[in-house]
């Protein structure tokens, strides 16, 4: 071993950046997940690397088992993506994100594992009492009426007709790498952080990533050159169904509902001797409430 160093940026797990003779890789000790979850993403992710897609590859050892124990907890070392996250992305940045996702969905349709979105419409529906009681009225109201909303999509004939299979579900800005070629033009180095991933609409996950990549952070509305961007590029390698058209506003709520739920618990209702410093809910609540009045148009 020629370097172990410590990953600060870590929420969820520890993580550990390892360099070895064989080359670079990422260590992690799971904190949440059981053992039992855990082969659903590591087999997704070899899934999608086995497919050409550049996200992490778990290392099998001498046995081919990827999955093992350390410290007393879960552990897989896994191959690392070259990269730097981008927090500024501009439309070049969204066009190869919004083409990668598309080649995700048409990867993983063979994928033969199935878990459920863990923050799907049950765990919103069984979160949503949960921090009603350290919300405002007008936050209230909120809460209870997209959520209303979002289950009777849920059971709609119109959720029914959409594509999905295992997907992401958290494609944020800090979970794609890029680097510089030659000319400084942005190249996608690879997808990180596999962790909230399940099974989910397509759209589901687009919507996720629209509302990161392509926002003004200060009021949650589309920035149109970076939506522009995401979404045709998408619809390059993936043409859209009339019925994903049609489900695209709801998905944008449901992708900004989602994170907004889960900041508030994780703000109002830690884990037990949680470390991690909770994220601001109000940024996720300014969104919803952004696209309940609009939604990014799509090609």
């Amino acid at each position: 071993m020629r370097g172990f160093e410590g990953i600060a940026s870590g929420i969820e797990n520890s993580n550990f950046f390892v360099t070895t003779g064989s080359g670079r890789f990422v260590l992690t000790l799971f904190e949440r997940l059981r053992f039992d979850e855990l082969p659903f993403y590591l087999g997704l992710m070899h899934h999608l690397a086995a497919r050409g897609i550049p996200c992490p590859d778990p290392v099998a050892d001498r046995e081919g088992v990827s999955l093992g124990w350390l410290e007393g907890k879960p552990a897989a070392l896994v191959t690392r993506p070259a990269g730097q996250a981008v927090m500024q992305p501009r439309p070049a940045h969204c066009a190869q994100v919004g083409a990668l996702l598309a080649r995700m969905h048409r990867a993983a349709l063979g994928y033969e594992g199935s878990l459920p979105n863990p923050r799907g419409i049950d765990w919103k529906a069984g979160a949503a009492p949960e921090v009603l009681p350290f919300l405002d009225r007008d936050q209230a109201a909120l809460l209870t009426d997209e959520l209303a909303q979002q289950r009777a999509f849920a059971a709609s004939t119109l959720r029914a007709a959409l594509p999905a299979s295992a997907v992401h579900a958290d494609l944020f800005r800090d979970n794609v790498l890029f680097e510089s070629a030659a000319d400084g033009s942005p190249r996608l180095g690879g997808v990180i952080d596999f962790y909230f991933a399940g099974v989910d609409t397509w759209m589901f996950d687009l919507a996720v990533a629209a509302n990161d990549w392509c926002i003004d952070d200060a009021t949650g509305a589309f920035d149109p050159a970076r939506g522009d961007a995401l979404a045709r590029a998408y619809a390059a390698e993936r043409p859209l169904l009339e019925a994903e058209r049609a489900a695209w506003p709801m998905m944008l709520r449901a992708g900004a509902l989602r994170f907004w739920l889960s900041r508030l618990h994780d703000l109002h209702l830690p884990r037990p001797a949680e470390m991690v410093t909770p994220k601001d809910p109000t940024h996720f609540e300014r969104i919803l409430r952004t696209r309940r009045l609009g939604v990014l148009p799509l090609p």
